[in-house]
C-alpha cells in the first residue's frame, strides 16, 4: 500500500520534461509511481486544478543560529520553508561564530535533523571568521556534510585568497558562492542615484558589484572552479554573467524576489524594511534581472531570507540592519514577477526553483524519480491570497511584502515521504 497518493494534479518536473495530468503514488520516503495509480493509499490528496512538482530549493538563506536565535533558528526557517513550499534550503554561513569548521557544520545538520521539517544543507565559509585573510578548513567541512562555501554578506576581497579558494573547491567539486561587492565601494546604504541624493543618503554604486564579478570571473578562467554569483542585482552583472556562459565558463547566478520587483524609488519613505545588500536598483535594472532569469542567464530564483529582530528594524534607515525575509512569501512573489508579466510559464518557473538549484549544488534533489526521494510541493496557481506577516512562521517580520496580494501559492509541502505543511 502507499504511503500518500496524489490524483489529479498537473505534474511538472522540468528535470524530465514532464507536464501532464498524472498521479504520484509515495511509498517509503520514495517516489513509488508516476502516472495512472490504482489502488489505496493511507492518505489521498486531490491535487485537480493544482501544480505538483519536486520540492521546491532555496540555496540562500539565513537561519542565524547560532548566535541570533532571537531572529531566527534552524527549526523557525525550515518551518518557514515548507510553508513557502521549499523542501530544501542552503543555510548561509554568517552566524555567530561563523560557520568556518565541520563542527559548526555538524551542528546545523543535528539542529536540522531535530527540527524534522525541511532539509537543511549547510554553505562554509570560504576564509575563517569570514575575515579574508585565511582560508577555512574546506576539506574537513565538505567531510563533514557542507555542499558550497561563501562568505556571503563580505566578498572576499583579496584575489590570491579568491584564486586559491577556487583551485580548492575545484578539487573539491563544490561550488563557491560569491557575494560580490567591492569593500573599497560599500560605504552607502542604498543604490548610488538620484533617489539617494534626493534623501540625502549615501550610494552603493552597482560599479562595486561589477568589479569584483568582473575579477572573478578572470579567475574563474584560470581555475575552472565551479562559481555561483548570489543576489545579481544590476544590468551590467546580467551582461557580464551572460558572456561567461557563452564562453563555456562554470558560471551559475541567482535572483532574489525584491530585486525582481522593488527599485530604489521604494526607500523614499525611509523603511528600513526595504533596506538590503545589494540594495534596490533602478527600474532599468529590474527589466534587465527580469530578462536574465527568463532567458537562462539567470539559473536560480533564491530568496536571501534575512531575519532581524524587530527593534533593529526600527532603528532609523542609515543604522538599520540590511535583510528581508521572504521565504513564505516567494512563491507567489516570483509568479508576480515572471508569470504574470508573461516573461516565463509554470514549467520554467519550476525549473529555476528546482533542478537548477540542485545542480549548483550537485544534490540528487529537484526532480520527480520513481525511486528517488519523495520531495513534493503541492501548488495553487489561481489561488489569491494576502501577504500577512503576523502570521509567518519566521521569528521574524521585516518583510516589505505585508499587504501585497498574490495569485499562486503553496497548498502542500512533502519532505521524504513525510507531509510537513499543509495549508
Amino acid at each position: 500500500m502507499n504511503d500518500i497518493l496524489i490524483t489529479n494534479g498537473r505534474v511538472i518536473d522540468p528535470a524530465n520534461r514532464r507536464d501532464e495530468i498524472a498521479d504520484v503514488a509515495i511509498a517509503k520516503g520514495k517516489i513509488a509511481r508516476i502516472g495512472k495509480v490504482s489502488g489505496k493509499a493511507r492518505e489521498t490528496i486531490d491535487a485537480k486544478g493544482m501544480i505538483v512538482c519536486p520540492g521546491l530549493i532555496d540555496i540562500h538563506v539565513h537561519c542565524r543560529e547560532p548566535g541570533h536565535e532571537e531572529e531566527e533558528t534552524i527549526a523557525t526557517a525550515a518551518s518557514a520553508a515548507v510553508a513557502g513550499g521549499f523542501t530544501t534550503i542552503l543555510a548561509m554561513p554568517n552566524t555567530h561564530p561563523p560557520m568556518d569548521n565541520e563542527t559548526a557544520v555538524l551542528y546545523v545538520l543535528q539542529r536540522a535533523a531535530e527540527a524534522n521539517l525541511a532539509r537543511v544543507l549547510p554553505a562554509g565559509c570560504i576564509t575563517k571568521g569570514r575575515e579574508g585573510k585565511e582560508l577555512a578548513e574546506m576539506g574537513m567541512m565538505v567531510e563533514a556534510g557542507a555542499v558550497a562555501f561563501t562568505d556571503d554578506g563580505d566578498g572576499v576581497a583579496s584575489a590570491t585568497v579568491m584564486q586559491r579558494a577556487l583551485q580548492y573547491a575545484a578539487r573539491l567539486g563544490v561550488p563557491l558562492m560569491q557575494h560580490c561587492q567591492d569593500p573599497e565601494l560599500a560605504g552607502g546604504v542604498m543604490n548610488s542615484g538620484a533617489v539617494a541624493v534626493r534623501l540625502g543618503l549615501g550610494g552603493i554604486a552597482p560599479a562595486g558589484e561589477q568589479i569584483m564579478l568582473q575579477r572573478d570571473l578572470e579567475l574563474v578562467k584560470r581555475t575552472v572552479a565551479r562559481y555561483h554569483v548570489q543576489h545579481v542585482s544590476c544590468a551590467g552583472s546580467v551582461e557580464m554573467i551572460r558572456a561567461a556562459k557563452s564562453a563555456g565558463l562554470p558560471v551559475t547566478a541567482e535572483a532574489s524576489p525584491h530585486h525582481l520587483l522593488l527599485t530604489d524609488a521604494a526607500c523614499a519613505e525611509y523603511d528600513p524594511n526595504f533596506k538590503v545588500n545589494p540594495p534596490l536598483r533602478s527600474a532599468g535594472d529590474v527589466e534587465a534581472l527580469r530578462a536574465g532569469v527568463a532567458d537562462g542567464t539567470i539559473d536560480c530564483l533564491a530568496t536571501d531570507h534575512a531575519p532581524h529582530a524587530k527593534e533593529e528594524k526600527e532603528l532609523e534607515f542609515g543604522l538599520a540592519p540590511f535583510g528581508i525575509i521572504s521565504l513564505e512569501c516567494a512563491l507567489g512573489l516570483y509568479a508576480k514577477a515572471m508569470i504574470d508579466t508573461g516573461l516565463l510559464d509554470w514549467p520554467g518557473l519550476i525549473a529555476r526553483m528546482t533542478v537548477n538549484p540542485a545542480s549548483v549544488i550537485n544534490r540528487p534533489l529537484g526532480r520527480l524519480v520513481v525511486g528517488g526521494p519523495a520531495d513534493v510541493t503541492i501548488i495553487n496557481p489561481k489561488m489569491r491570497w494576502t501577504v500577512r506577516v503576523d502570521t509567518f512562521r519566521s521569528r521574524s517580520r521585516n518583510c516589505p511584502f505585508d499587504g501585497w496580494e498574490l495569485s499562486a501559492r503553496p497548498v502542500a509541502a512533502i519532505v521524504g515521504g513525510s507531509i510537513k505543511f499543509r495549508l
